[in-house]
C-alpha cells in the first residue's frame, strides 16, 4: 500500500512536471523555434504558448554574450539558449591587426548592428550564427582595409562603414539577418607612424602660420603704399589748385608767374638752410638778382 502511494506521488509529479515543460511564455520581441521529432515546425509568438512535450520540442540556438569578470573586465562568452531576440543587437568585436594596401599594419576595433528578421533560417543555416557573423566581420574589414592605403583609411570612416555594411547585409541575408549599420570605434597606426603624422601635422601648422603672417604683412605694405600714394596725390592737387590760384592772380596783375614761383623755391630753401643752429650763410645763391627781381615783382603783386 505504502509503495503504490510512492508510485501515484512519483506519476503526479512527473506529469506535473511534463505539462509544465509544455508551457512556453514568450516575451516581446522573442521567439522560438519549435520541432516535431527534428523537423521544423513553427516559430512561437510573444505570449503564452503551449506544446505537448516530447511530440515538440525546443530548438536552442548558440548566442553570444558579453560578461564581466571579478575584476570588471569584459569578456566574451557563448552559450545555448532558447529563445532568439529579434531586436537590434549591438556586438563590440575585440581590436584585430589589419594591413592596409601600403603595408601599414594597424588596429582597429569595429561595432557591428545588427538584428535578427528570420529566425528560422538562422537556426538552419549557419551552424553558430554569432560566431560566423564575427568571423565574417573581421575577415571583410581585412579586406576593405588592404585596399585602401592608411590616409585613405584615416579619412574614409564613412566610406568604409558604407562598405562594410553592404558587404555583411549581402552576406548575412541568407542567415536571416538584417545589418544596420557598421561603426569604426578607434583606428590606431603604429607609434612611430603616429610620432611622423604628429611631425607632419605640426610643420603643417606652422607653414600655414608663416603664410597668414606674410600674407598679413604684405597686405599691410600694401595698405601703406596705397595711404601714401593717396596722401601725396592729395597734396600735389593742393599745390596744384593753389599754384593755378597764384597763377591766377599774378596773371591778373599781369606778372610772370615763373619769376613768383623761382622766388617761392629759393625761400624756402634759404629757410632750410638757416634752421639749424649754429648755421651761418656766408654766399647768395646763384642768380641771386633774377631772385631780388622775383621778391620785387612780388611786391609790386601785393601792392596792386
Amino acid at each position: 500500500m505504502e509503495f503504490f502511494f510512492v508510485v501515484l506521488i512519483g506519476l503526479i509529479i512527473f506529469a506535473v512536471s511534463l505539462l509544465s515543460s509544455g508551457i512556453k511564455i514568450v516575451h516581446q520581441a522573442e521567439t522560438m523555434v519549435v520541432e516535431k521529432f527534428g523537423r521544423f515546425d513553427r516559430a512561437l509568438e510573444s505570449g503564452l504558448n503551449i506544446i505537448i512535450p516530447i511530440y515538440e520540442q525546443v530548438r536552442p540556438i548558440n548566442w553570444r554574450y558579453t560578461k564581466t569578470d571579478l575584476q570588471g573586465r569584459p569578456y566574451v562568452t557563448y552559450q545555448f539558449t532558447n529563445t532568439i531576440d529579434l531586436r537590434e543587437t549591438v556586438y563590440d568585436f575585440p581590436r584585430q591587426s589589419v594591413i592596409t594596401a601600403d603595408n601599414v599594419s594597424i588596429e582597429i576595433n569595429a561595432l557591428l548592428y545588427f538584428q535578427v528578421v528570420d529566425p528560422v533560417k538562422a537556426v538552419y543555416e549557419v551552424a553558430n550564427l554569432t560566431e560566423a557573423i564575427e568571423k565574417l566581420t573581421q575577415t571583410t574589414l581585412r579586406n576593405v582595409i588592404g585596399e585602401l592605403d592608411l590616409d585613405q583609411t584615416l579619412v574614409s570612416r564613412d566610406t568604409i562603414n558604407a562598405k562594410l555594411r553592404h558587404i555583411l547585409d549581402d552576406a548575412t541575408n541568407k542567415w536571416g539577418v538584417k545589418v544596420n549599420r557598421v561603426e569604426l570605434q578607434d583606428i590606431q597606426p603604429p607609434r612611430e607612424i603616429q610620432e611622423a603624422m604628429e611631425k607632419q601635422m605640426r610643420a603643417e601648422r606652422s607653414r600655414r602660420a608663416t603664410i597668414l603672417e606674410a600674407e598679413g604683412d604684405k597686405q599691410a605694405a600694401i595698405l601703406k603704399a596705397e595711404g601714401q600714394a593717396e596722401a601725396r596725390i592729395k597734396v600735389a592737387d593742393a599745390e596744384a589748385e593753389a599754384i593755378k590760384l597764384v597763377t591766377e592772380a599774378i596773371t591778373q596783375t599781369q606778372s610772370d608767374p615763373a619769376n613768383y614761383l623761382i622766388a617761392i623755391k629759393y625761400i624756402e630753401t634759404l629757410r632750410e638752410m638757416v634752421s639749424g643752429q649754429g648755421n651761418k650763410v656766408v654766399y647768395m645763391p646763384y642768380e641771386a638778382t633774377g631772385l631780388l627781381s622775383s621778391i620785387g615783382g612780388i611786391k609790386d603783386m601785393l601792392n596792386k
